[in-house]
C-alpha cells in the first residue's frame, strides 16, 4: 500500500504564519564532501538529503512556511532532495522553491515569474560583452589554452581564461600561475573599464574562472518573491525570515542573504547542525 502523502495547513493558517525558514542546500540540507586532491571542502550535488532532515522539514512545515534557495538548477535539487524522498517532485516538499537563487521559483508547486541573464541584459549587449571577452582571451599570453572560455548559464556567465576543458593538472598549474600574474584580476578590471554602464558583479572563485552576473542576483534575489507575496490579495507578509546556510561568512555564497537586514541568519556546519538549531528554535 502506498504511503499517505502528508498534508499541511494552508500558508495563512500555519501556527507561525508570518514566519518562513529558508535553507541553502549544499552543506545545509545535504552533506559536504572532502575533495581528495586538494583537501578542501566542496559541496557535491550527488550527496542526498537524509531521512532525518526530510522528517524534520516535514515537521517544521506544519508550523511555518519552508523553502530552499540554491544556486544550482532545479534538476540538481531534485537529485539531492526529491529523489531520496521517494522520487517525488522537490516542489512538493517545500512551500517555496528558489532554484538559481530564485531566478526559477515555485510556490506550492506552481511556477512564479522567472528571469534570466539574457533576458536582463538583452541580445545586443550580451553579444558585445562576449565578443570583448573572446578577443581578450585571444590576446592573452598564458601557458596553455583549452576550450569553453565562456560558459552560458541561466543567471550568469562563467569566464575562464584557460578554458573549462582544462585537465586537473592544467587547472592546478593555472591557479598557481594566476596567483603571481593576476590574470583573472586584470581581466575583471578590463571588463569594468569597458562596460561601466552595465550593473554587473564579477566574482573570482575556484581555480580557473570568474562569474559575471547582474548586481543583486545573489541569494537575496529570492526575497523579491516573498515581498511580492505580501502584495497579493490574501498573501502572507513574512515578518520573520530565517535563513540557514553553511557558507555564511564574507566571501561565501550565503553571506549576502545571511547578513541581509531582512533575514534572521543561522550559520550551520552540516545538516545535523541544521536539525539541532531547528529543534532548539522551533521545537520540531
Amino acid at each position: 500500500m502506498a504511503a499517505t502523502k502528508p498534508s499541511y495547513p494552508p500558508l495563512e493558517e500555519r501556527p507561525l504564519k508570518d514566519t518562513i525558514c529558508l535553507f541553502d542546500v549544499d552543506g545545509t540540507l545535504t552533506p559536504a564532501r572532502l575533495h581528495a586532491e586538494t583537501s578542501t571542502i566542496f559541496f557535491s550535488c550527488k550527496k542526498d538529503a537524509s531521512p532525518e532532515i526530510l522528517s524534520t522539514l516535514a515537521a517544521l512545515r506544519q508550523k511555518c512556511a519552508i523553502g530552499f534557495v540554491g544556486g544550482s538548477d532545479l534538476n540538481k535539487q531534485q537529485e539531492q532532495i526529491g529523489k531520496p524522498a521517494g522520487n517525488v517532485p522537490v516542489t512538493t516538499l517545500f512551500d517555496f522553491c528558489f532554484a538559481e537563487n530564485g531566478l526559477t521559483a515555485y510556490k506550492l508547486g506552481q511556477a512564479l515569474p522567472s528571469n534570466s541573464f539574457i533576458k536582463w541584459i538583452g541580445e545586443d549587449k550580451y553579444k558585445q560583452l562576449v565578443n570583448f571577452i573572446l578577443h581578450y582571451v585571444a590576446d592573452l599570453d598564458i601557458p596553455v589554452k583549452r576550450g569553453t572560455f565562456v560558459e552560458f548559464r541561466n543567471g550568469m556567465i562563467n569566464v575562464s581564461p584557460v578554458g573549462r576543458n582544462a585537465t586537473t593538472q592544467e587547472r592546478n598549474d593555472f591557479e598557481a600561475f594566476d596567483k603571481g600574474a593576476g590574470v583573472r584580476r586584470a581581466f575583471v578590471q578590463a571588463l569594468k573599464d569597458k562596460f561601466p554602464g552595465l550593473d554587473l558583479t564579477y566574482s573570482i572563485g575556484g581555480q580557473i574562472s570568474f562569474d559575471v552576473f547582474p548586481t543583486g542576483w545573489d541569494k537575496t534575489y529570492c526575497l523579491k518573491h516573498l515581498e511580492a507575496e505580501a502584495e497579493k490579495p490574501g498573501g502572507v507578509a513574512y515578518k520573520n525570515i530565517h535563513f540557514f546556510g553553511d557558507k555564511a561568512f564574507e566571501g561565501g555564497n550565503d553571506w549576502e542573504i545571511y547578513s541581509d537586514p531582512r533575514t534572521i541568519g543561522h550559520a550551520v556546519k552540516s545538516p545535523e547542525d541544521t536539525i539541532r538549531i531547528l529543534k532548539e528554535t522551533f521545537g520540531v
